[in-house]
């Protein structure tokens, strides 16, 4: 039986033989193969299926680089007793395999984070850096809230959207530069902050933010690729949410949106044929 598994920084979800479960996120850039070890057997071999008999891991997830995987894989040998074919892959590859299955295509991440790759039908074959928040992450949450505040506090937005900011988020300008500049993970703030958007999608304002935001995305990442052919596939919570505005902007430049998920899981047990 295939143990399929989707990994990002907070969670793990699970599936094997029509059972779904989670544990902690493991990520092998942050965590050593005694910590992956100790999270495998406590949370994973629990929840298993006293049936289920483990031949073969497809494990996707953030830090599985070609560097770091040989801990992930070693780990999984060890605490389910040696299944016959483990394989380790990027978060991007499992996105590209469960929206385009085995067939070419674009494949892009709209989440906290952004990213996309040209995908042959089994492999990544290019990929433009996402760069992270700071210099890139274009259409993603945190770049929508980075958009947003920095619209705000230069008084780029009408007043009454500044105004409804500040009553809603209960923020100041102190406490913005405080959250951004001086304390840890300020993606996650900036993501947080970008739900103002959701709420107010219907004020022309945040509308165009928004249409802004993902137009960006597609000239500064997807046309990179100069596959105007190819459907432009998506995966993560933010195309899940805005793919009004995501049809949008692509339809202005000329690129057609194919499938669009939230979360990749039944797009990959449709690949893997479980």
């Amino acid at each position: 039986m295939r143990l399929i598994a989707d990994s990002g920084s907070t969670k793990t979800a699970w599936h094997i033989a029509g059972a779904y479960f989670e544990t902690q996120g493991i990520n092998p850039f942050h965590q050593q193969e005694d910590v992956i070890r100790r999270i495998l057997h406590d949370e994973l071999l629990p929840q298993l299926p006293a049936e289920a008999v483990v031949t073969e891991v497809s494990f996707y997830g953030a830090g599985c680089t070609p560097q770091m995987s040989p801990r992930l894989v070693d780990a999984l040998h060890a605490v389910l007793d040696g299944p016959t074919c483990v394989e380790v892959g990027s978060d991007m590859l499992g996105a590209a395999r469960a929206l385009c299955q085995r067939n070419e295509g674009i494949a892009c991440i709209l989440g906290t984070g952004a990213n996309s790759c040209l995908y042959d039908g089994t492999d990544i074959v290019a990929n433009v850096s996402p760069l992270g928040y700071i210099l890139g992450d274009e259409g993603s949450a945190a770049y929508i809230g980075k958009r947003l505040v920095g619209d705000v506090l230069k008084q780029q937005m009408p007043p009454q959207v500044c105004q409804l900011f500040y009553d809603e988020t209960h923020h100041t300008a102190a406490s913005i530069v405080e959250n951004v500049y001086r304390r840890p993970l300020a993606n996650r703030f900036l993501g947080e902050l970008s739900r103002f958007c959701s709420r107010h999608r219907d004020l022309p304002a945040i509308h165009q933010l928004l249409v802004d935001s993902f137009s960006q995305f597609f000239v500064r990442n997807v046309a990179n690729y100069q596959r105007p052919d190819l459907e432009v596939n998506f995966i993560g919570s933010i195309a899940h949410y805005y793919s009004d505005e995501l049809h949008e902007a692509a339809a202005q430049l000329g690129f057609k949106v194919g499938t669009t998920a939230r979360t990749p899981m039944q797009g990959l047990i449709h690949y893997h044929g479980e």
